[in-house]
């Protein structure tokens, strides 16, 4: 932070904050006395696991937690007290002087609404404007974010937008009544590496301009070092460090800290021992290949057809690991789809273990299905909630008429123990687990047939660094073990790092570069291949602020 920053008035002050929720059991304690302050233009990431109360603390000062929770200490906006406040005068804070990003902008956006309408409706709720002055400010908040062609996006709703351009508009409706604190909440997890340096650089550019304070939190330690001046490292509910954000990258002093540090993927990092390839894949049989395959979806009211995936052409060999990476809307999870046969093509042949998938019926094609293993990004919405988890990890088995049901039952508890968790979770329900654990048990329902080919979509894209990293050593350790070959979808490049034998590289539906992981990481051929490399956020402040430089002088690294 520079001096002329140290030397701001404190904007505001989080004093002893406590927060526990009433459950039929014992209260859940989960901030356990944090204590920080934030100036005027300072950006304070706060980071920590899923479930360490990053995200509960910060909604504790805006009145967004439910009536079950129990809120104690302090936290002060200059001279007003926010803790306490309800009702009416909490709502003239929220959104004027303090304002929230949320992290999933396709659940905070009302889908029946237009993107201006819902502009316009933040800015009148807290100044008393025309609808015609609102709705120009919304125009000019559209353009300030980079929305192109804001006069008819304006009308636009959220579903007729990227996930990226969802994102700015939740930044426009934050930054609408120019408020002094804006608590962005994982504002880049879902987001792929080039859109994500977009949405950063945007942030970076409207705290220089209007002087905002950002409280960012987030368990990206990449964003971290973009963006953050200070940080605060939380853990089961209490800060356990913070400092400049150099200090904590450069010389962590908590083992926690450390830990978190340890387990962040970044590009040439040299790959653990346990997770390296026991074998080449050159010449090796091959288990899935696509030949000129072509997915076309119908364009709305009469539009021309979007042409998701054209003339790919892709093998993956036996044992190998294939990772599939682009932007988002680059066709990939299409393309992953298809090769489990769970979308329709328009032309091309896909042969997964010597079968037309394409062209397949009856019971050819179960056949070829029980071989097949699919990995879903979010094992929340993919795995039934009605259904206990053993239930769900063994429902394949029954679809396909594997063995009996205590047979099953045995089965998905071994599945348990191979994603290393306990085996009594088979009576669990979906809900009772953390996001890591379920996505293990994701991986577990995929392998319960003993697939010989497995597709992951963004297994990872959702889950803290070190959940993430021991997902990915189960996953890579179950692939060496079972021998199963997997394409890898994914827009993480430094996990691509970690595990693919190979990388095909997709932009607007074609394959524009293919190779082993060294040719395309170490030296890619084509711009866009190095556009993307450029982009991914590494965890050191000081490579962050150069890469930063390089990008907006349009230059490669």
């Amino acid at each position: 932070m520079s001096q002329a920053t140290l030397a701001k008035a404190e904007l505001l002050r989080v004093s002893n904050l406590h927060v526990s929720f009433r459950t039929d059991g014992a209260p859940v304690q989960a901030v356990k006395g944090v204590t920080y302050d934030l100036v005027p233009g300072e950006v304070l990431a706060i980071v920590g696991e899923s479930g360490s109360g990053k995200t509960v603390g910060s909604r504790a000062m805006v009145g967004l937690l439910p009536e079950t929770a129990t809120v104690s200490g302090s936290a002060k906006l200059e001279e007003t007290e926010l803790i306490g406040m309800h009702g009416e005068a909490i709502r003239k804070v929220r959104g004027d002087r303090i304002a929230m990003i949320f992290q999933e902008p396709s659940t905070a956006l009302d889908p029946v609404r237009t993107v201006g309408w819902q502009i316009r409706e933040a800015i009148q709720v807290h100044h008393k404007v025309s609808t015609k002055a609102a709705m120009a400010r919304a125009v000019e908040l559209l353009d300030l974010v980079g929305i192109p062609e804001p006069e008819s996006r304006v009308h636009s709703y959220p579903h007729q937008l990227s996930g990226g351009q969802k994102q700015r508009v939740m930044i426009a409706m934050a930054i609408s009544c120019d408020p002094e604190v804006i608590i962005a909440d994982e504002p880049t997890t879902a987001l792929d590496v080039t859109v994500q340096a977009q949405i950063l650089d945007l942030l970076h550019d409207l705290k220089d301009k209007l002087g905002t304070a950002i409280i960012l939190i987030t368990h990206n330690m990449g964003v971290v070092a973009d963006m953050a001046d200070r940080v605060a490292v939380m853990y089961r509910g209490e800060l356990v460090e913070t400092g400049e954000a150099k200090d904590i990258f450069e010389r962590p002093q908590h083992p926690y800290t450390k830990h978190l540090l340890g387990a962040v993927p970044y590009l040439g990092r040299p790959r653990p021992e346990s997770m390296n390839t026991p074998a080449e894949h050159v010449g090796a049989e091959v288990v899935m290949s696509v030949q000129n395959l072509c997915v076309d979806f119908p364009g709305r009211f009469g539009a021309e057809p979007v042409h998701a995936v054209a003339d790919v052409s892709l093998d993956v060999h036996a044992h190998e690991i294939v990772a599939l990476v682009g932007e988002s809307g680059s066709g990939k999870t299409t393309l992953g789809r298809c090769t489990a046969g769970l979308q329709e093509v328009t032309s091309g042949q896909i042969h997964v273990l010597g079968t037309d998938i394409v062209t397949a019926k009856g019971h050819v094609l179960r056949d070829v299905r029980r071989k097949i293993g699919f990995v879903f990004q979010d094992p929340a919405a993919s795995l039934n909630p009605r259904m206990t988890v053993g239930d769900c990890i063994s429902e394949p088995m029954l679809i396909h008429g594997i063995g009996t049901k205590e047979q099953r039952i045995e089965r998905a508890r071994e599945l348990l123990h191979e994603v290393e968790l306990p085996q009594d979770y088979a009576e669990r329900y979906p809900h009772e687990l953390s996001g890591g654990q379920r996505q293990r048990v994701s991986l577990a329902r995929a392998l319960a047939t003993s697939p010989e080919f497995v597709v992951a979509d963004e297994p990872t894209s959702a889950l803290d660094v070190s959940v993430q990293a021991r997902v990915l050593e189960v996953f890579v350790r179950l692939q060496h073990q079972m021998g199963f070959s997997c394409l890898f979808v994914t827009h993480d490049l430094a996990v691509v790092d970690l595990l693919a034998d190979r990388i095909a590289v997709m932009q607007h539906g074609r394959i524009v570069e293919l190779g082993t992981r060294e040719e395309i990481l170490r030296n890619p051929q084509q711009t866009y291949t190095q556009e993307l490399l450029a982009a991914v956020p590494v965890p050191d402040a000081a490579e962050q602020r150069k890469r930063r430089v390089i990008r907006r002088e349009g230059r490669v690294l």
